[in-house]
């Protein structure tokens, strides 16, 4: 089988990708502690918060979305870099995804984890989220079907259970071959994920065809609960929110900042687990193109979104795009046309500037962009309202700053458990099988 140009045995590549799981070094521990006290520290102002009341946050009238619904957004865009990317590459059966597709699957699960907390850690009487949930109660109460809450609950959970089986799936064939040479804990774990699988020709067939009914399906999912999101605030009034443009903005911005996590993972994974073997340059090349074509879509959107809104002259429109364009947020709009666009352009858009290297450093500065962009939609419509008595300013404080520091660090946590417990690239993929592949 071939990664690159290069011819790898079967046995090489499940001993070259078995490797990672065995034995953890005094930096994996290290760096899984200091994770891991981070997180801890997010969760105690959390709980501080929960104790102190929604108050200690910076979230006041008129501006009752801050950090956390920011940090929403951004986290359910970047779950888009596992459903639409390995859901499309497995549907037209291109054969480069083989290594990309569970690093990919993996980072849905876990953003959609943690954005999915978000809704939660913003309720003021977080203990009571449950009362989102349509459900049989003494009370015969039921939730608002037109509140945004409810559809982002819906759309969430629903999008949720198919990413954990649209990760799970390709899973089964490696966990069953683990299972046969793990002992204690592990050796449980695998044989109960691997659910008696014993490669006959019906099981992969079975298998083949489940995982792409399920692309099938997580691909409208993906793309129906992002729009979703964005009818979070095109529902509203509230000024330059109540656009016809945010659905595919929103899926385009999402796409954008799911590729650049995707490409950041890959570029560390290469190179902490030496696996240079199978994420060759051939790969980032490929995902580099489509990083530099979603930076070119998302120029498109953000035009086309100022631009109406310039035409229009709406006059309580013009109060946004004025702060947004040359004033208090101009500073933060700038910044993220060059790390959304210009960077992106000049190092991936000069073929002899493309490489992993500067892939990765147009990755960072795009996920920098798309968390500010995510700012500038919500912060600056709610500063100036529509009513010009009732605006106002927004500051973070050091507990939402310490919650948004702590997902990003949970993030990382879970990535280096997973790949540490599962291969990060899928083994049996580079074996010959009775499908066929």
């Amino acid at each position: 089988m071939s990664a690159g140009r290069q011819v790898i045995s079967y046995d090489e590549v499940r001993r070259d990708l078995w490797r990672p799981l065995s034995g953890a070094s005094r930096r994996y521990i290290s760096l899984v502690a200091v994770l891991s006290a981070i997180a801890l520290w997010g969760a105690i102002c959390w709980a501080y918060q929960l104790y102190r009341g929604i108050g200690v946050a910076g979230i006041r009238r008129p501006v009752f979305w801050g950090f956390y619904l920011v940090d929403f957004v951004f986290w359910i865009g970047i779950s888009h870099a596992g459903t639409l990317i390995s859901a499309i590459l497995r549907l037209t059966d291109a054969n480069w995804r083989k290594p990309v597709t569970r690093a990919a699957e993996a980072i849905t699960v876990f953003a959609l984890m943690i954005g999915g907390l978000f809704p939660i850690i913003h309720l003021g009487r977080a203990w009571l989220f449950f009362w989102l949930f349509p459900y049989p109660n003494s009370r015969l109460l039921w939730p608002n079907y037109r509140s945004p809450l409810f559809w982002d609950v819906t759309a969430i959970s629903t999008y949720l259970t198919g990413s954990i089986l649209f990760l799970y799936l390709p899973l089964i064939p490696d966990v069953a071959q683990l299972a046969k040479s793990a002992r204690g804990w592990r050796r449980r774990l695998y044989r109960t994920l691997a659910f008696r699988w014993t490669g006959s020709d019906r099981e992969w067939h079975a298998l083949e065809r489940a995982m792409k009914l399920m692309a099938g399906i997580i691909l409208a999912v993906a793309i129906s609960v992002h729009t979703v999101v964005a009818w979070d605030f095109s529902m509203a009034i509230a000024p330059m929110w109540h656009s016809t443009i945010f659905g595919p903005y929103f899926v385009v911005g999402a796409i954008f900042s799911g590729l650049a996590a995707l490409l950041i993972a890959m570029a560390i994974i290469r190179k902490t687990m030496h696996l240079e073997k199978y994420l060759t340059p051939h790969h980032f090349n490929n995902l580099a193109k489509l990083l530099l074509l979603m930076s070119l879509l998302w120029l498109y959107f953000t035009c086309a979104e100022n631009l109406t809104v310039w035409y229009g002259n709406e006059p309580k429109e013009m109060n946004v795009f004025g702060a947004r364009l040359r004033g208090q947020f101009a500073p933060f709009f700038w910044t993220m046309v060059f790390c959304n666009f210009v960077v992106p352009f000049v190092l991936l858009g000069i073929r002899r500037l493309r490489s992993i290297r500067t892939a990765t450093i147009a990755s960072v500065t795009v996920l920098i962009g798309m968390w500010l962009e995510r700012y500038l939609i919500i912060v600056p419509s709610l500063s100036f309202s529509r009513l010009s008595s009732a605006w106002g300013r927004y500051s973070p404080t050091w507990v939402e700053v310490s919650i948004t520091i702590a997902t990003f660090a949970v993030m990382v946590l879970l990535y280096l458990i997973f790949a540490k417990l599962f291969p990060i690239v899928s083994v049996w993929e580079f074996e010959p099988h009775p499908t066929g592949d």
